[in-house]
């Protein structure tokens, strides 16, 4: 499924190609820089891991603390696109409300910033449609996730045992919904992984194709630029090959954001490495081994190669205890407010149906242009 004075630890790689940029965009964009609005959403299923809170939840918690008066700062909990694959209700019913938990004790602000449940505001839905309609279906089929996430789900050994018998039209069409979830709000930035720059191209061309199409002079939409972290993957601690996921079918592989200290340690020293001895950074030849050391200098916010410079002499045990103290520490006080605030429903509810009314007050001011510009009132 993220506005700000930024700091050096977000880099902007939203390049406008040159078939955006007129006389009138650039002197848009030079307006927009006095106001910035972001917006990013994440799925309410599985419990976050580390990777989700170094590479998005961390920086979600700095674009709103440095944010400027002015910026608009927007977070949805997105409960639609959970549904692209197979969910049991029951457990994704208590999975929102964790997730919005979550959020708020890893440091997320409903004073500073937008919180709300995607499923709160059918202006995205309303707007996902009228999206559809100038989308063209080969744009779609271009689009690679629908394989990957198949695949996870069933386990499979790669996506070449994935095909379109698998494929249902909500998969297939979600990033048109991830297009409307961002310009429901004309958001202009976008802080998102780049695993998720594919379907953000998308959310450009069609936010360039309405304004062509509707509102040539004018052009309604902004197109959004991506924000990206450089902060490196976190990845699997079974399988340094991949990334952290929350789908993956073992459970080792991840820490959790509300895994107990002991979980923490555990976890760890399982973690697989290599037989080299001694420690060095080389994500090339030793992933394993560099993994942790990356997890280490977020967590102390160092550069990774200064860090790895501390274990000469040292080996994997010393690296495994040291990085799951670090994570321990980090963790700790974050994981006591999520217990805390997931006992009090009535809190949650409120944040929730506060961030909702302000999310349907922003975005009906834009589906009242987009009716108005479509012919629909």
């Amino acid at each position: 499924m993220l506005n700000i004075k930024l700091s050096t630890t977000i880099r902007c790689l939203g390049r406008q190609s040159r078939r955006y940029v007129t006389g009138a965009s650039l002197n848009k964009e030079v307006k927009e820089e006095r106001k910035r609005t972001v917006f990013s959403g994440i799925q309410p299923t599985g419990t976050l891991h580390l990777g989700n809170y170094l590479g998005a939840l961390s920086n979600w918690v700095k674009l709103q603390n440095e944010a400027r008066p002015n910026d608009e700062i927007l977070f949805s909990i997105v409960g639609w696109h959970a549904l692209t694959l197979p969910q049991n209700p029951k457990e994704l019913a208590a999975s929102r409300k964790d997730m919005l938990a979550t959020l708020l004790a890893f440091g997320i602000d409903p004073k500073k910033a937008v919180v709300f449940y995607q499923e709160d505001n059918q202006c995205h839905t309303e707007l996902s449609w009228i999206l559809s309609c100038i989308t063209p279906v080969q744009k779609l089929r271009r689009m690679t996730t629908w394989k990957s996430k198949i695949a996870t789900k069933r386990n499979a050994n790669n996506e070449s045992e994935v095909d379109e018998s698998m494929l249902q039209a909500g998969l297939f069409t979600y990033p048109i919904l991830q297009a409307a979830d961002i310009l429901a709000y004309r958001a202009t930035h976008v802080p998102v992984g780049e695993d998720q720059t594919q379907h953000l191209e998308l959310t450009r061309d069609l936010a360039d194709s309405f304004n062509r199409t509707f509102d040539p002079k004018k052009r309604f939409f902004p197109i959004p630029t991506q924000l990206i972290t450089p902060c490196r993957r976190v990845l699997s601690l079974k399988d340094p090959s991949s990334k952290m996921s929350k789908s993956a079918p073992n459970i080792s592989s991840r820490i959790l954001l509300t895994d107990s200290t002991s979980q923490i340690h555990n976890k760890f020293k399982g973690a697989v490495t290599d037989s080299i001895q001694g420690v060095t950074y080389d994500p090339i030849n030793r992933p394993g081994t560099s993994n942790l050391l990356s997890i280490l200098a977020a967590c102390t916010n160092d550069e990774v190669e200064q860090v790895a410079g501390r274990y000469e002499g040292k080996g994997h045990a010393d690296l495994k205890e040291d990085v799951a103290e670090a994570v321990e520490n980090m963790l700790k006080g974050p994981r006591a407010e999520f217990e805390r605030l997931r006992q009090d429903q009535e809190f949650l509810a409120t944040v929730a149906k506060q961030g909702a009314e302000k999310a349907k007050e922003r975005s009906s001011k834009t589906m009242k242009e987009v009716r108005s510009l479509v012919g629909l009132c």
